[in-house]
């Protein structure tokens, strides 16, 4: 039925908006959305405007999972974000909210840029901001940018790694260094290694 309606029906802004807003609404996953998805095939990002970033913004409160909020963030906020930088101003907003999604949001909706080599200075001042957060939904959204970054950027991104890997969660920096060589993934996950080992040696003391 989804497919058949998809056929008659054209893809816009408007229609995809309504998809998702629905999906939200109903308590259902707009990950499997089938406006998302051909949202996201049909790079329909350059026709969104203000007007509908804002829109997407204004989801990010109805958010109760992490599914949902990924669908979102990643296939709607994150390239139209990434359509217009001026925006990047929102992030650091998100990034001081109380809510744990809207913190996440910070870290995902800069994914599409960073895979462009893009927002490398935005990307490390966030993760500045973030490093302490001690939810694991935000240092897996964290780990998450970190790693795609460290994919398209690597000899900054690793350097970064080895300026915080004394103060970053273990989960965030074990994300962010999945796709690494081994030999440099081993390098940069050692100090937090040993470090580990010697708080428990003088916990028992």
């Amino acid at each position: 039925m989804a497919q058949a309606w998809a056929a008659r029906v054209k893809t816009t802004p408007a229609v995809i908006a309504a998809q998702i807003r629905r999906a939200l609404r109903q308590g259902g996953s707009a990950e499997h959305a089938q406006g998302v998805q051909r949202f996201f095939k049909e790079k329909l990002d350059a026709e969104f405007g203000d007007r509908e970033y804002k829109l997407f913004e204004s989801w990010l409160g109805r958010i109760r999972s992490w599914a949902d909020h990924d669908a979102l963030v990643h296939y709607c906020i994150a390239p139209t974000l990434a359509a217009k930088p001026a925006r990047l101003k929102t992030v650091f907003r998100w990034a001081k909210s109380a809510d744990r999604w809207h913190r996440r949001a910070a870290c995902v909706a800069l994914i599409r840029g960073a895979r462009k080599k893009r927002f490398f200075p935005e990307i490390i001042q966030l993760a500045d901001l973030l490093l302490a957060d001690e939810d694991d939904m935000v240092q897996k959204g964290l780990g998450w940018l970190l790693r795609e970054t460290a994919k398209y950027d690597a000899q900054r991104t690793v350097a970064y790694f080895m300026k915080i890997r004394g103060r970053a969660s273990r989960l965030v920096l074990r994300t962010a260094c999945e796709t690494l060589p081994a030999a440099m993934r081993k390098r940069v996950l050692l100090f937090k290694q040993s470090s580990a080992k010697t708080k428990l040696f003088e916990s028992k003391l």
